[in-house]
């Protein structure tokens, strides 16, 4: 009993003890985290091994030099849900509180506290007087939100109308614009012809 008992002080305190096995992958520290995978579920770790975020399955991946794996930027990680068989994206902060709820058709990593979203707008047209049904349309725009989702700006003008239906939106619409700089954007118009927009953040 007094040897298990030294046993246990010795690798409590002086950090002999393995904390995490049967990981499928470790990624690089980035903002302070690890992230690490078991089977289909994500979690985060600190540079201790302490756990900042639990292992869930709603982490979205991102492509980077060394791998796919979820990632934090300006303090949000992008979050998925599926209602419906339709995709929506959100944020998460670095303790795992939901700061976005998925409400986009597409998102992108922050970057100096802004992203590139789609924002998904509902418009009532009338309503069907034979079927008793509202007659609505659903029209999405890339938009740069704040890192509480507040929009900053609208990047396209025009909206692109949507079926809101997983048999004719099977993955998310892709997102053309893109920052070059500090403040200059290149969007891409209905003609698949570029501008660049110039948007104080």
């Amino acid at each position: 009993i007094i040897l298990f008992f030294f046993v246990y002080l010795l690798t409590s305190h002086l950090g002999f003890t393995q904390i995490l096995n049967n990981l499928d992958y470790v990624s690089p520290l980035n903002e302070g985290v690890i992230a690490i995978q078991k089977g289909n579920k994500w979690a985060f770790i600190d540079e201790l091994g302490n756990f900042k975020v639990n292992f869930r399955d709603d982490l979205v991946l991102t492509k980077t030099k060394n791998n796919l794996y979820p990632i934090f930027k300006d303090g949000r990680c992008l979050i998925s849900q599926v209602k419906e068989g339709i995709t929506y994206f959100g944020y998460i902060d670095n303790t795992g509180n939901t700061i976005i709820k998925p409400q986009y058709l597409n998102a992108l990593n922050f970057n100096n506290e802004i992203a590139i979203v789609l924002e998904l707008v509902k418009e009532n047209a009338g309503k069907n007087e034979l079927l008793d049904k509202n007659i609505v349309y659903y029209t999405y725009y890339e938009v740069i939100i704040d890192s509480y989702g507040n929009v900053q700006n609208y990047l396209t003008q025009e909206g692109t109308n949507v079926t809101l239906d997983k048999r004719f939106l099977k993955v998310p619409p892709k997102i053309t614009s893109e920052l070059i700089t500090n403040s200059l954007y290149t969007i891409k118009n209905k003609n698949k012809r570029w501008a660049i927009k110039k948007i104080k953040n």
